[in-house]
């Protein structure tokens, strides 16, 4: 099986990767935008695409000092999960652009509200 090259992303930390949601050209009224209109807005949305793998937790070793951990690290897990629709501020997001798709990458902070599909 082929893997696509967004499964070769590693997301880390409290990171969201974020592909933007599919912006329309026209108001409710009818009126039509410029291109780069919806770009430009504080607030944008879009769909969670990975996730790192949340919060470092610092090492309760109760052990001696000198004795090395077994270098697994902990995280506290983020509250989004791959899926979701993300309302986003873009002044907290980093744009880039993965294999001619645009994606952002945002810390969970960044994140004003996500809405979930519980199917």
């Amino acid at each position: 099986m082929k893997e696509s090259n967004i499964d070769k992303l590693i997301v880390v930390g409290d990171r969201v990767l974020i592909a933007p949601a599919m912006a329309t050209r026209k108001t409710k009224g009818g009126l039509l935008l410029p291109a780069g209109y919806q770009e430009k807005e504080e607030v944008q949305t879009g769909y969670i695409v990975k996730c790192g793998p949340g919060f470092p937790l610092p090492s309760t070793d109760e052990g001696e000092a000198w004795r090395p951990s077994d270098g697994e690290p902990r995280y506290l897990p983020l509250q989004v999960h791959p899926g979701d629709m993300a309302i986003f501020l873009l002044k907290n997001a980093v744009e880039l652009k993965y294999d001619g798709e645009k994606y952002f990458i945002v810390p969970q902070s960044g994140i004003l509200m996500v809405e979930r599909d519980e199917d």
